[in-house]
């Protein structure tokens, strides 16, 4: 039975999540990959505001296709994560949930997730036609220039992902670097 998570995330729905545990996510849930990141990584250094809200928030980094009419989204498989390990740290300091991808990440990951309470999920990749089943409305809010790459807000309805890293340190890979 997967646990239900609402978002705004926060301690209470992540602490008791252990690494293996299936989930679907409800709420509002931003897209952004490699392009993204770096422009929201331009304007903290600026000290600006960033266009979307990090408070209890999940990242799905994912470019979906084309919206086929009748959809709210097209394909939304997700990306391979470790392109964005240089900046989740960072950014589940400054509040993020959860981000969702897919593969294995690097030990700073895992370690930011275990200090500011935040969880790394995994979703399946090769079904991007069946998560963006579970896309209700989305819509571009920032950097429409990088066309798949933009920044969209997905409201979801239970989008299935696992634990791959947990609030302890657990993870879903073998690790030959546990965190004690």
């Amino acid at each position: 039975m997967a646990t239900q998570l609402h978002v705004p995330l926060d301690k209470d729905q992540l602490s008791p999540l252990r690494a293996g545990d299936s989930v679907e996510i409800s709420g509002v849930v931003y897209t952004a990959r490699d392009a993204a990141h770096g422009k929201l990584f331009e304007l903290l250094d600026a000290g600006e505001p960033l266009p979307i809200d990090l408070a209890g928030g999940v990242i799905y980094y994912c470019g979906p296709a084309p919206t086929p009419p009748g959809s709210a989204l097209g394909s939304a498989g997700p990306t391979t994560s470790y392109r964005m390990d240089s900046f989740a740290p960072r950014l589940y300091e400054l509040g993020l949930g959860a981000t969702i991808g897919k593969g294995d990440r690097g030990i700073g990951v895992r370690e930011a997730c275990r200090q500011f309470c935040c969880v790394y999920l995994v979703a399946v990749g090769g079904a991007g036609a069946l998560l963006s089943e579970r896309v209700v409305a989305a819509e571009v809010v920032a950097y429409p220039e990088l066309g798949p790459e933009a920044i969209r807000r997905l409201e979801v309805e239970r989008l299935p992902a696992i634990v791959a890293y947990d609030t302890v340190g657990n993870s879903v890979f073998p690790h030959d670097d546990p965190l004690q």
